[in-house]
């Protein structure tokens, strides 16, 4: 669960959170009555009949102010500034609090909190500290709420959260808290938690809150890099450029992030390439131990990294590491829909052992005369400088997908060249910082 609601405590104490963070239920409508309400009945449900791009999280450079921030934007940054320096402590509470007060609550977690320990918090700090950011954070939460019914989250576990988010900021910003700032925190908590359960009981009324795949094959490229291939039970429409959530059947509740390494095919398979890190449970799980017949589980797809064929601009793209697996995506989708764009891709890695798919690039570059693949090997994994021996790039949209410092840096570099930052694209460093 990465963030599903609560009382106010200033000391810890639970009060007994009458009429806090109460959840509106969504308005019943004709067919409500042939709509499952549980994880497990939405399994038959419909999907959408085309997948929508979703936000990713929220960036820096998306939340820049447009206006004087409002009073309980102030108040909810004051607090945020207080509890950065303790954010562990505040973190560390949160949980107690959550898995005391509301024990049944902490089967939807995993069994190691480790790697999942700072994800509710933080994308629900996130969301507040963005509150007056309206077209930004409303698409952020939507596609937190949608991504939250694979945990198996209902409307009516907000409160909970809502109750011990209150109860962990009011103890570690005791020099700023006073009944003023809870009651914006309040105000702001209801605003977002209900943005969240609108977009999730919207999305079940037309697709699962997970998909279980079957794993077909499982192509073992290098000792740590391997491409898995799967079969989903269900129809499962997504856009090239997206990624979605994994979980293995040896780490129940954990899930990771991964894009997926093609268009949509006509037999409906979809691949990933996963590259084993050092502790990376997910990651090795898949790598090394995965075969055919193995059943997984998949979250809806999101991510906004979806190539614009109403233009007919030129597609820049960096893929670094396993990074390539959207971009090639992408060259499929642009083959597909038939328009010669030139598409220039940059594929970089530290050595050439690390160019584990350069064959399959290549053979797209043959096939595709307005396709051009730069391989860039690099100690020092600078593909972000290779780019700028290269164009102009002014009229080109761009793509980045790869480690998240080779994202920060190929942004930077982009924007020197003079690409406009609407039009880079990129999956969230957030998102890849939180997956293995």
């Amino acid at each position: 669960m990465d963030a599903p609601t609560t009382t106010s405590a200033d000391d810890g104490t639970s009060g007994d959170g009458s009429g806090w963070f109460t959840p509106r239920k969504p308005p019943k409508g004709p067919e409500d009555e042939r709509i499952p309400t549980s994880p497990e009945a939405s399994q038959h449900q419909a999907p959408p009949p085309h997948a929508q791009s979703t936000a990713p999280p929220i960036s820096v450079e998306q939340a820049k102010p447009a206006r004087k921030a409002s009073a309980d934007a102030l108040l909810v940054q004051r607090t945020m500034a207080e509890i950065a320096p303790v954010a562990d402590k505040v973190t560390s509470y949160f949980y107690a609090l959550l898995f005391t007060r509301h024990p049944e609550l902490r089967a939807l977690f995993p069994a190691a909190m480790d790697t999942q320990r700072d994800r509710i918090l933080k994308a629900l700090l996130t969301a507040a500290e963005h509150i007056d950011h309206t077209d930004v954070l409303v698409a952020y939460l939507k596609n937190l709420g949608r991504g939250h019914r694979k945990y198996g989250t209902q409307a009516e576990h907000y409160p909970a959260v809502g109750e011990c988010l209150i109860g962990s900021l009011s103890r570690y910003a005791s020099t700023t808290w006073d009944e003023e700032t809870e009651a914006a925190w309040v105000r702001t908590y209801t605003t977002i938690s209900q943005t969240m359960i609108d977009a999730a009981a919207e999305d079940e009324m037309r697709a699962p809150a997970w998909w279980f795949a079957e794993v077909v094959s499982h192509d073992l490229r290098t000792p740590d890099i391997a491409v898995v291939t799967v079969r989903p039970d269900q129809p499962y429409p997504f856009l090239a450029g997206q990624y979605t959530s994994l979980e293995t059947p040896w780490w129940p509740r954990v899930w990771r992030h991964y894009s997926f390494a093609s268009a949509p095919r006509p037999d409906g398979l979809l691949s990933f390439h996963v590259k084993a890190v050092p502790a990376g449970w997910v990651s090795n799980a898949l790598v090394h131990h995965a075969r055919p017949g193995d059943i997984l589980r998949l979250g809806p797809p999101t991510g906004s990294m979806t190539v614009d064929h109403t233009t007919d601009s030129g597609l820049l793209c960096l893929g670094g590491g396993t990074g390539i697996a959207p971009i090639k995506a992408l060259v499929e989708d642009v083959a597909e829909h038939g328009r010669r764009r030139p598409m220039e891709v940059f594929y970089g890695a530290r050595t050439d052992h690390d160019l584990y798919d350069i064959d399959t690039m290549l053979r797209l570059q043959q096939s595709h005369p307005w396709l051009a693949v730069r391989p860039i090997v690099d100690q020092r994994a600078q593909l972000p400088d290779a780019v700028r021996e290269y164009g102009p790039w002014n009229e080109y949209d761009a793509y980045l997908s790869g480690p998240p410092g080779m994202i920060r840096n190929g942004v930077d570099a982009l924007r020197d060249i003079g690409i406009p930052e609407g039009r880079i694209r990129h999956d969230s460093v957030e998102e890849l910082v939180a997956s293995d």
